[in-house]
């Protein structure tokens, strides 16, 4: 069993996401978004750091996963998200959680099925997924997704460890 905690990184709002996953079943522990408006930069940084800082303590999460950077077409938003980025990573690392990071192809083909996907598309299929009543905010749903990504790809090196095969560049192969 692990609790995962899934972060959606972003300069104004960053989506969390936690679930448990145990085996094939996963649940939902929360979501939501930490706004930071429009504050200098360093203290949104540390109004990240500090919120995921408590999220970790309150939820005691195993598992930190988080989006990687994705190159905007906008140098100075992209430089903004690489340090929201690193403000959640310093706050995982902070507590002794490994840090996980996907791409956002791996996290829509994860939970969509298609690396297109388009946001709508990730919060449907994260809502019905969790079996939650009502769609996320587009923020915590990606967040949600990161998390669901992490633990489909644990659950798939979990069954090629019991079907005996070793992981090597992403192949499997037996003895």
């Amino acid at each position: 069993m692990a609790i995962i905690l899934g972060v959606d990184p972003g300069s104004r709002i960053t989506g969390y996401g936690i679930i448990r996953s145990e085996g094939r079943t996963i649940e939902y522990i929360d979501s939501g978004c930490i706004r930071v408006g429009e504050k200098a930069m360093a203290e949104r940084l540390q109004t990240i750091f500090q919120s995921l800082a408590q999220l970790i303590g309150e939820y005691r999460p195993e598992e930190f996963a988080i989006e990687q950077v994705f190159m905007a077409r906008n140098p100075d938003s992209a430089l903004k998200l690489g340090q929201a980025r690193g403000a959640a990573i310093v706050s995982a690392a902070n507590s002794g959680l490994p840090v996980h990071e996907y791409s956002a192809r791996q996290v829509k083909q994860a939970v969509v099925g298609s690396g297109g996907a388009d946001k709508a598309q990730v919060q449907h299929m994260v809502q019905a997924l969790l079996g939650l009543s009502r769609k996320p905010q587009a923020d915590a749903a990606d967040a949600l997704a990161i998390a669901l990504c992490h633990a489909h790809m644990n659950q798939s090196v979990l069954r090629v460890a019991n079907a005996g095969g070793k992981v090597r560049g992403g192949r499997v192969r037996g003895h």
